[in-house]
């Protein structure tokens, strides 16, 4: 197992550790729905840092992204982010991605720590104009200071005007003393805040300077268990659960980063699924007859009892306090309000097609 930068911090914090991605990760510090309810109420830190981060610069840096992305990426100015994925030659997804553009030809990919590899090979299996690009995973560490407090807890440790920073945007400046630092509002909960990359030799000072200033907003330390729940209230997809190598982004609701107004892998294909029409599509549960709690690969069926899809994520939301789902159905099932059954169990549960995100914030 790896471990973060961080290790020593979240085993001083008592955290559940498990093995995650190839690393030793915190699930959780005290409890989750506590962890989970300070996201959404005041400020968590999520040490995040297994995340891969791949600097593309230079000549090519651009027609590279825009080869191997769904989304338009000539669309970023410096200073901008955008959610993206890799698409592969099969209809699914080799990897889901944030394209962070730094300066002019000057772009970092943030890609999911399981498959760091996987994309890295991808990439430069279409790199073949020898752009440059470094992969800088296993040198950077990464805090996601995620809440309505964020902004209030980290404010004053840094001269960059991080208050006015809009959605999906990032800047690069000193923070807590430390040079060099991205600063992103990015998130994977719905509730606002910020990403911050450094060194990791300066990940612990930038830990211990987060949870000082934060002190009078309720700051507290947050693990992947959190992170889960978070981000499935939103709808939010995770890779290996609600997309993977068979699942396409038009069927995965991801229509909104696949643009057709440039060529890009399999592009040709996915535009002519787009013309057709998927024959099945991810959707949200709620409204789910009291029972346990859905899960990855449950079977879903009409109220017939034919199979028409699977669940690929479920959770009981700490928000709403009911459990909530997501998963694939068939055509004649997307619409919101369809009545449907999850098989538990052998037990059929009654459940409805609901609309992301589950919850509304603000």
């Amino acid at each position: 197992m790896k471990k973060t930068a961080l290790y020593d911090k979240h085993i001083a914090l008592g955290a559940k550790m498990v093995p995650f991605a190839g690393y030793d990760m915190p699930v959780q510090y005290s409890n989750l729905g506590a962890e989970h309810l300070n996201v959404r109420e005041n400020v968590g830190v999520f040490d995040v840092s297994h995340m891969g981060e791949f600097f593309v610069k230079g000549a090519g840096a651009l027609d590279l992204i825009q080869r191997v992305t769904s989304n338009d990426a000539s669309k970023l100015a410096p200073g901008k982010v955008q959610y993206s994925c890799l698409p592969n030659q099969d209809g699914g997804i080799v990897d889901d991605l944030l394209v962070y553009c730094l300066g002019q030809d000057d772009y970092m990919l943030v890609v999911n720590a399981s498959n760091m590899e996987k994309d890295w090979a991808w990439i430069q299996k279409f790199n073949t104009e020898n752009v440059n690009i470094t992969d800088r995973s296993d040198e950077m560490s990464l805090l996601a200071v995620q809440g309505p407090k964020a902004t209030a807890a980290i404010n004053s440790l840094t001269d960059l005007d991080i208050a006015s920073m809009e959605y999906y945007t990032v800047q690069v400046g000193t923070f807590a003393g430390i040079q060099n630092v991205i600063v992103a509002t990015t998130g994977y909960t719905g509730s606002g805040g910020y990403e911050i990359y450094c060194e990791n030799k300066d990940a612990e000072a930038l830990w211990d300077a987060i949870f000082a200033a934060g002190k009078d907003q309720n700051i507290m330390p947050a693990g992947l268990g959190a992170r889960d729940t978070l981000r499935l209230e939103m709808g939010f997809c995770l890779y290996g659960n609600d997309i993977d190598d068979t699942t396409s982004p038009l069927e995965a609701g991801l229509g909104w980063i696949t643009k057709f107004t440039k060529d890009f892998t399999n592009s040709t294909a996915l535009l002519a699924q787009k013309e057709a029409g998927v024959s099945r599509k991810l959707v949200g549960f709620d409204e789910i007859e009291k029972g346990p709690i859905p899960r990855h690969g449950y079977e879903i069926q009409n109220l017939e009892g034919e199979t028409i899809g699977v669940i690929t994520s479920g959770t009981m939301s700490p928000s709403m306090n009911k459990p909530i789902a997501m998963g694939y159905v068939a055509r004649d099932y997307m619409k919101i309000g369809t009545e449907v059954q999850i098989m538990i169990r052998n037990k059929a549960l009654k459940a409805k097609v609901a609309k992301f995100p589950f919850l509304q914030i603000g």
